[in-house]
């Protein structure tokens, strides 16, 4: 049973598949404007959204394509609201432009994706992983996101409010990184009350328009600007050049290394802060499964059977993806054989782990190109090989 709460957030349990609850979390963190294009597998997370907002005071608007999608969305954040738009595939590939525009412009805002197998249409309908990479660096030039993997739809909630609440609290782009099984798979899904739920606001500036506000200027002690809104009076210019405190385009060497500088440490110097992943069985452990999404449910049968076989195995998942967990990676290397990186493509994030371990430690990639998920047995076997 549920009840809705006067913030109109569905609390109690209940059985929704990933998209739906993708939908939920955007809603219980204050999410009022959603812009999209329909393609599959990501479709439903609107859907849902066109049918809850009129209950909430929210808006979906439909676009033409993906490129309008995504930048109504920026334009719904500068209008003072949280925002979202969901794609998938081909559809991922068209809004990198405006993921760059959204990180230096500083826009906090979400993008979900609920990845599909490809390159291009691939297979529309199916399951891949093959998204990890451009989630990081597929727009062009230097910036820093987050980026967070769930792999139930539970978390889809979970996760879901997170990344408005991060994407405000460090005035950033904030990527969902689902896959097809994720997104569609159906489970029991518990919404907490209001009162559950630490919602992070806006930051809104506490000077009046004349008061000489500067857009991009981070207040004392604190490397993330406050915001206003269009309409309020103040004389704000929002630009993709390189600008200077006041939003005014500043093309110079120093200015933008200033600029960017910034951008990337309110990221990195928070990284401890940020970072998100569980960890199972690590205490004994020579061998450590590295995964996320999907995959991390499917190598859970395999590192139980290697356990089985007498193979000291944990598991280390993957919630944030990007920034990665570096730092803990590092410091299980020295203590393991071997990790063994799962993924639904041909090596995106077993190419991280290899970076951070320095060749140092074994790092054992088990591809599969998408479509479906991996039999829990290769993975297995790749365990036991990685100790032999």
């Amino acid at each position: 049973m549920s009840n809705a709460n006067s913030s109109g957030t569905l609390t109690g349990s209940h059985y929704l598949d990933g998209d739906h609850a993708c939908s939920e979390g955007a809603i219980a963190a204050g999410c009022r404007f959603a812009s999209g294009y329909p393609i599959t597998p990501s479709t439903e997370v609107v859907e849902r959204l066109s049918q809850r907002f009129p209950h909430v005071g929210g808006r979906f608007q439909q676009f033409e394509d993906e490129l309008a999608a995504s930048i109504a969305l920026l334009g719904g954040v500068w209008g003072g609201a949280k925002a979202l738009t969901v794609t998938s595939g081909p559809g991922f590939s068209l809004m990198m432009e405006h993921i760059g525009y959204a990180a230096i412009t500083e826009t906090p805002c979400v993008y979900i994706n609920v990845q599909r197998a490809g390159p291009s249409t691939g297979l529309p309908t199916q399951p891949a992983q093959g998204d990890m990479m451009q989630a990081r660096f597929g727009s062009h030039g230097d910036y820093r996101l987050i980026a967070l993997c769930p792999n139930s739809p539970q978390e889809c909630f979970d996760l879901t409010f997170e990344a408005f609440n991060l994407a405000e609290e460090y005035r950033v782009p904030v990527l969902v990184m689902l896959d097809e099984v994720v997104g569609h798979m159906t489970e029991k899904v518990v919404i907490p009350s209001d009162d559950k739920l630490e919602v992070t606001p806006r930051r809104y500036t506490k000077k009046k328009p004349g008061e000489g506000f500067k857009l991009f200027d981070a207040p004392a002690g604190s490397l993330v600007p406050e915001m206003v809104k269009a309409g309020d009076g103040y004389r704000i210019h929002v630009t993709g050049l390189t600008h200077d405190e006041r939003g005014y385009p500043m093309m110079t060497v120093p200015m933008h290394e200033k600029m960017q500088n910034r951008m990337f440490d309110k990221i990195l110097k928070n990284v401890d802060k940020i970072v998100r992943w569980e960890e199972k069985n690590l205490a004994d452990a020579e061998v450590v499964v590295v995964s996320y999404g999907i995959t991390s449910r499917v190598a859970e049968k395999a590192i139980q059977a290697a356990r089985e076989k007498g193979v000291k195995v944990g598991s280390f998942r993957l919630i944030t993806a990007w920034p990665f967990p570096e730092k803990q990676i590092k410091a299980l290397a020295p203590k393991v054989k071997a990790f063994v990186v799962p993924e639904l493509n041909l090596g995106q994030m077993a190419l991280e782990v290899e970076r951070v371990v320095g060749g140092k430690t074994k790092t054992v990639l088990v591809p599969h190109v998408g479509g479906t998920v991996h039999n829990p047995d290769v993975i297995l076997n790749a365990i036991l090989g990685a100790v032999r």
